[in-house]
């Protein structure tokens, strides 16, 4: 007798395929990402990485439709997110629905820049001074040096930092639509190279990066201030939705939110947020972002308060997004595929990415509020997170 109970690999294979039919309807078609296509052998990973054996296979899931309404990023968007984390995209799946339904979150790319920060050592501080007054001097000759190593590098602005008898240059570039930070470096070099060569008190030594720029780390400095793109995002809930669909009320959220910023100061931690880091993550590796760079971009600040009229407005500022639209592994196959799903592939398109970052952090945060509040936070993971047959 034929066992009339479908194994549990073609069902999963079964609703997989749906959900890929349904994006071919939509005009999303991704034959790598759905593994349809292999391209390994035929793959130039010289720029991307060393004595490659294979890839690392990490599952992509989609959530949305995203509404936004940003300065580039206009309309409804189906976010893909890698990850390994069970109940991840379940939850901003719906923190989207939600935004969904309150009109679509906004999401405004506010300003960017990316930093090298190379340093400079002198005999005494008198020379340091010789040095920064000349290097500040001389700062209409720089576009041409820097315009012969990038077509797209641009020098904003030089900071300098003196400490005794050593000065760091904070170099603050705009670097077009990649995330920037070998074209930096490059240009860094190259400028360090003229200034050392034809100041008139060359420094004992120097070096292209300090430390001080931020890279792949938290630091107060980037928030402060812009490393990448600075986002902000915002979306005002009405208590219809946080009810329905969140299962929770306007009060609850900010209530916990509020014990939830106390205990982030009380830990120490730079900015305050529940979980924007799994949303950028999962985005990164789907996208071909340079996923240590997560490090200084999950740094942000999530806010919630009631509304005069008893709705709930919720905002999150993301200081520091160092992403790119080309450049780094957005050639990759299924990186490029994703980054064309949201229409953010190639030139012109940084600030629409990044602005779809910004609003699905925020679609997570209002998730996670609402799990915590109202104690679903252990269940959805008990239920998503945990294979059927552990204990």
């Amino acid at each position: 007798m034929p066992n009339s109970i479908t194994p549990r690999s073609s069902k999963q294979n079964s609703r997989i395929q749906v959900r890929v039919n349904k994006l071919n309807t939509l005009g999303h078609i991704l034959p790598t990402v759905t593994s349809q296509t292999t391209l390994l052998e035929e793959l130039n990973l010289s720029s991307n990485i060393e004595n490659p054996i294979g890839m690392a296979m990490i599952p992509i899931g989609i959530a949305g439709p995203l509404k936004v309404n940003g300065s580039t990023s206009t309309g409804e968007y189906i976010i893909p997110l890698a990850t390994t984390e069970g109940a991840l995209v379940a939850s901003y799946s719906r923190g989207m629905k939600a935004c969904y339904l309150s009109g679509g979150i906004t999401s405004i790319c506010i300003d960017q820049g990316m930093q090298r920060s190379p340093f400079f050592k002198f005999d005494s501080v008198l020379d340091v001074n010789v040095f920064v007054d000349w290097v500040m001097d001389g700062r209409g000759n720089y576009d041409t040096l820097i315009s012969e190593k990038s077509n797209y590098a641009k020098l904003k602005s030089i900071t300098p930092l003196i400490e005794g008898n050593t000065v760091i240059l904070d170099l603050t570039f705009a670097t077009g639509d990649a995330a920037g930070q070998n074209m930096v470096t490059i240009c860094t070099d190259h400028l360090c190279q003229y200034l050392i060569t034809n100041c008139p008190t060359p420094p004992t030594q120097w070096y292209v990066e300090s430390n001080y720029s931020g890279d792949k780390k938290a630091t107060h400095k980037s928030f402060s201030s812009v490393r990448g793109r600075k986002v902000v995002a915002e979306i005002t809930l009405t208590r219809e939705v946080v009810n329905t669909i969140l299962h929770s009320t306007p009060d609850a959220m900010t209530d916990y939110w509020r014990s939830s910023t106390l205990a982030t100061m009380m830990s120490g931690a730079i900015g305050a947020n529940g979980h924007i880091a799994n949303g950028l993550t999962a985005l990164f590796i789907a996208c071909g972002q340079d996923v240590a760079c997560v490090a200084e971009a999950a740094i942000g600040v999530t806010r919630m308060e009631v509304t005069d009229s008893g709705d709930l407005y919720i905002s999150l500022t993301l200081p520091s997004l160092p992403v790119g639209t080309v450049g780094g592994g957005t050639h990759l196959p299924t990186q490029k595929e994703c980054l064309q799903l949201l229409d953010c592939y190639g030139a012109g398109k940084v600030d629409t990415f990044a602005e779809l970052c910004g609003a699905t952090a925020l679609a997570g945060e209002i998730s996670i509020a609402a799990a915590l509040a109202q104690h679903h936070f252990t269940s959805a993971h008990r239920r998503l997170g945990r294979p059927a047959h552990a204990s």
